[in-house]
């Protein structure tokens, strides 16, 4: 009989000795629903003596008029840098110390300037073109054997169109240790999105700004993001709070009503 897969999460998150580092790309529809998830997250993990969760936001973008509504924004942040905005009000709500970049990431590095790393790697945005520079960055962590509080574990990307939409989470390192099983089949290595989709096969096109909430709710439903979030943090807060998933994301319609499991 065929065993069913499983991944275990690396150990290095299950009991550190500092909050795990996360970085998230993208505050907009999906990334305001992440981030805010992730807060939630980070307060019930330290109520279970874990340390929690340090996050970093980066994103160029400011709010617009369009955004309220559909992204957590409100009308007074209007103008302000998006990853400025959030993580000021989650700062406050939650009392984290978290950061924002009002910028892309990763950025071209020079002598001086090189991109922070994180255990956690999160993208919510919504072209291809930024996955694929990510992942050129990330990929020479592949062999890395030494870990601390800013090497790169796992990659979790969200992606959506109007009503449909999927979370896929991958090793960024080639193989994480596996404990011996006998009841199922450990995996070691989970393909991160760009192993699992060939962009190369697609023609992105920028629709470009919406200039009003209708017009935005014409190019995604109101609720894909949050409930693509709430499903993604939670095969994320499994990964970390039991050590271990059947599962290495899933696909969502809402025009169905449906959610399938992606197994590992």
């Amino acid at each position: 009989m065929k065993k069913k897969k499983i991944h275990y999460t690396e150990n290095y998150l299950l009991s550190p000795h500092h909050p795990v580092s996360v970085i998230v790309i993208g505050a907009g529809g999906t990334g305001s629903q992440v981030i805010t998830s992730l807060a939630r997250m980070d307060r019930a993990l330290q109520a279970l003596g874990h340390p929690g969760l340090y996050v970093t936001v980066y994103d160029p973008d400011t709010v617009s008029e369009s955004n309220i509504g559909r992204q957590l924004f409100s009308e007074p942040e209007i103008g302000l840098n998006k990853a400025v905005a959030l993580v000021t009000r989650i700062n406050r709500f939650f009392g984290t110390a978290w950061a924002a970049e009002p910028r892309r990431y990763p950025m071209p590095e020079t002598g001086k300037r090189k991109n922070r790393t994180a255990n956690i790697i999160i993208t919510c945005t919504d072209n291809v073109r930024s996955r694929l520079t990510l992942w050129r960055f990330l990929k020479p962590f592949r062999d890395s054997t030494h870990i601390n509080e800013a090497t790169p574990i796992y990659w979790m990307d969200f992606g959506n169109a109007r009503t449909t939409g999927q979370v896929l989470v991958g090793t960024v390192r080639n193989k994480i240790y596996q404990p011996v099983s006998e009841q199922y089949q450990p995996t070691p290595h989970l393909n991160v999105i760009t192993e699992e989709v060939s962009y190369s096969m697609i023609d992105e096109k920028d629709s470009g700004p919406s200039c009003s909430l209708a017009e935005a709710l014409e190019k995604q439903d109101l609720f894909i993001n949050s409930i693509l979030a709430q499903a993604g943090c939670g095969l994320l807060w499994k990964m970390i709070r039991e050590g271990c998933t059947f599962y290495r994301g899933l696909y969502l319609n809402l025009d169905t009503m449906r959610m399938t499991a992606v197994p590992v």
